[in-house]
């Protein structure tokens, strides 16, 4: 009766982080996209058509480009008026012939979208948090840690988007993200039934950020300096569940990171000198890791 018992709980760990990762990746589009910024900037404060973008959670689309309004110079510097291409989607299609033969608007009244979309559709990235939040409490099970992994994981998700799309892993998530992972981590060592240590968490951290920052500093062609943030958080998370977590989430982001090069060059997308965002198979390896801990733990 009790294995049974146990196997419930254990399943309604997974569905409820299931449901949680959907529920907030669906939140991410909307942060992608604005901190997918041009290097020198910190975050978008429009959309592609020249409207104000307000707030961080939610789906990435305007409603004033949806309704046709006009706004200011767009990301590239155009006009909504201009009818060019952007981000989000305008493909000049109110110009197009309606069925009647006719124009889907009249001169001199504003044109609509269809879809006004410009960032990271919802769907994709609800997924896959849904997926790795689902995969996190199924190996964690009850332990209070699975609420640390749960709160860590969108931003992951978030980061590895941002830096596949801009190649860059903006500082405000990075050193944050550092700090609560050390902060939860030390709450969840004070709770009983606990299965990691604080205290390699902390040293984990530092080491591999040290690494990283050893690698920045020999190579920051190869390696850059938010690589450097985020690894501080990562090493944090691997930490927690000792030092052979550590090592195999270390190695299996590296792992990753060459097969992707590898594939690049083979299919001739890519040649040696190409630069490739790191930050992904960073935050996968330490996925890895965390899922190989945890199951061992």
């Amino acid at each position: 009766m009790s294995t049974a018992t146990g196997l419930d709980s254990d399943l309604v760990v997974v569905l409820v982080a299931a449901l949680w990762g959907a529920a907030t990746g669906a939140l991410l589009p909307r942060a992608a996209y604005r901190f997918s910024a041009p290097a020198g900037e910190a975050w978008r404060e429009r959309c592609p058509g020249g409207h104000p973008v307000r707030g961080w959670l939610g789906r990435a689309r305007c409603g004033q480009c949806a309704a046709g309004e006009s706004g200011h110079s767009g990301e590239f510097g155009r006009s909504e008026q201009s009818g060019h291409s952007g981000e989000s989607g305008h493909s000049g299609e109110s110009h197009r012939p309606g069925r009647s033969g006719r124009s889907e608007r009249e001169p001199g009244q504003p044109r609509r979208s269809a879809d006004a979309r410009y960032g990271p559709r919802t769907a994709p990235l609800a997924l896959v948090t849904a997926l790795v939040c689902a995969a996190l409490a199924a190996a964690t099970g009850t332990r209070p840690e699975v609420a640390v992994w749960l709160l860590l994981a969108p931003v992951g998700v978030l980061l590895a988007a941002v830096d596949l799309k801009v190649r860059r892993l903006p500082d405000p998530l990075t050193l944050p993200l550092a700090g609560a992972a050390l902060v939860l981590l030390g709450l969840a060592a004070l709770v009983p039934e606990h299965a990691g240590e604080w205290s390699t968490a902390l040293l984990g951290a530092l080491v591999l950020g040290a690494g990283y920052l050893v690698l920045f500093l020999v190579n920051p062609a190869g390696m850059g300096f938010g690589d450097v943030k985020l690894a501080l958080a990562a090493g944090a998370a691997l930490g927690w569940y000792g030092w052979p977590t550590l090592m195999l989430g270390t190695f299996a982001g590296f792992l990753l990171g060459a097969l992707y090069g590898g594939a690049l060059l083979v299919a001739r997308r890519a040649d040696r000198k190409t630069a490739i965002p790191f930050g992904p198979f960073l935050v996968a390896g330490a996925f890895l890791g965390i899922l190989a801990g945890a199951y061992a733990a």
